[in-house]
C-alpha cells in the first residue's frame, strides 16, 4: 500500500509497507521473500553493530528479531504528538541513528528531524508536515532531509557533535513534477530523490544541479536504495496509496518493488553503533 524504507543490509533488500504494517525482506539472488506483521505504522528497518534490526514504529524506535517477528519497545519517541508518525530514516558514518516523524494526516507542521547517539535521543530539526530522509554523505559532513509538502531538498553541514550548521535548499521541485520523498545518497555524493506523484527518481549534484531523471511506470515513487553486487543496483519502493480506482487499472504495478542499473555505485549502509544503541536507553 505505502511500500517505503528500502535498505540493503545483510545481502538481502528489506523495505517496509506503511500503511499495511509490515517488514518485508527479499534475497535477489533466490527470490525469496519473506513478511512480518509489525505492531502499528513501521516506517523503515536498519542493521545494528551488534547484529540486531532497530525499526521505526508509530511511537518508538524497537528491536526487531526476524527469527520469532518480535517487536520490543527500545526508546518511546513524541508520546507528546500522538497524531503523528515515524517515516523515514539513515545511519551516519559515526554509527548515529537519524530519522524523522510526520503528521500522519499529512497537514500540521508537526514532524520534526531527531538524532540519535550516546547522548540519547535529540530533536534537530522541527515544524515540517512531512519530513523524508534524512540521507547522509559518505563521511557524515552533510546531511540532507527533504520538506515534502514545501517541494524543497534541504542539505545542513554536520558538526563534528552531530549538530546541524549553514542550512540551505538544496533544490526546490515544482509541484507539476511531484513532491519529494526519499532521499539517498551515492558513492559520487549525489543525492537521489523519489518523487511522489512525479512517475520517476531524480539525481541530484551536491550543488544543487539536476543531473539526471529515471522514469518509472508508477506515479507515487517513495525511495531509492542501492544493493547487489558493488552496490550498482538501484531498488526503488512505490505506492498504491491515493490512487484512484482507474490510476491504479493504469498503473498495475503500483506498490511493486523496481529494480535498475543506476550507472554508479551507491554507500555501504553503516550500522548503528553499540554507543548509539546504549544512548537509546536513555531517550
Amino acid at each position: 500500500m505505502l511500500g517505503e524504507g528500502p535498505a540493503w543490509f545483510d545481502d538481502a533488500l528489506w523495505f517496509v509497507d506503511i500503511k499495511a504494517p509490515a517488514v518485508h525482506r527479499l534475497d535477489p539472488v533466490t527470490g525469496a521473500t519473506k513478511r512480518w506483521t509489525a505492531p502499528d505504522q513501521v516506517g523503515w528497518v536498519l542493521p545494528a553493530a551488534d547484529g540486531g534490526i532497530v525499526a521505526g514504529v508509530k511511537g518508538g524506535l524497537y528491536r526487531f528479531d526476524p527469527a520469532t517477528g518480535a517487536f520490543a519497545l527500545l526508546a518511546a519517541v513524541e508520546r507528546d504528538r500522538p497524531g503523528n508518525r515515524l517515516n523515514d530514516a539513515t545511519v551516519d558514518a559515526a554509527g548515529r541513528l537519524w530519522f524523522g516523524s510526520m503528521d500522519d494526516a499529512e497537514k500540521a507542521g508537526s514532524g520534526a528531524i531527531y538524532r540519535a547517539d550516546a547522548d540519547g535521543i535529540a530533536r534537530v530539526v522541527d515544524g515540517i508536515a512531512i519530513t523524508n530522509g534524512p540521507a547522509a554523505s559518505e563521511y557524515g559532513r552533510t546531511l540532507y532531509y527533504n520538506d515534502t509538502l514545501a517541494g524543497t531538498i534541504h542539505a545542513a553541514t554536520l558538526k563534528d557533535d552531530g549538530s546541524p550548521a549553514d542550512t540551505r535548499v538544496l533544490a526546490r521541485i515544482d509541484p507539476a513534477d511531484g513532491y519529494p520523498d526519499g532521499p539517498t545518497v551515492d558513492a559520487e555524493g549525489c543525492v537521489w530523490v523519489g518523487l511522489y506523484a512525479g512517475h520517476a527518481v531524480r539525481r541530484y549534484a551536491p550543488d544543487g544541479r539536476l543531473l539526471a531523471t529515471v522514469g518509472l511506470p508508477v506515479a507515487n515513487v517513495t525511495k531509492l536504495a542501492f544493493g547487489g553486487p558493488g552496490l550498482t543496483t538501484a531498488y526503488v519502493t512505490t505506492a498504491r496509496k491515493g490512487l484512484s480506482a482507474s490510476e491504479l487499472a493504469a498503473q498495475p504495478g503500483a506498490g511493486d518493488v523496481f529494480a535498475f542499473d543506476a550507472g554508479v555505485a551507491g554507500l555501504p549502509l553503516p550500522r548503528i553503533s553499540r554507543a548509539t544503541l546504549a544512548g537509546l536507553a536513555k531517550g
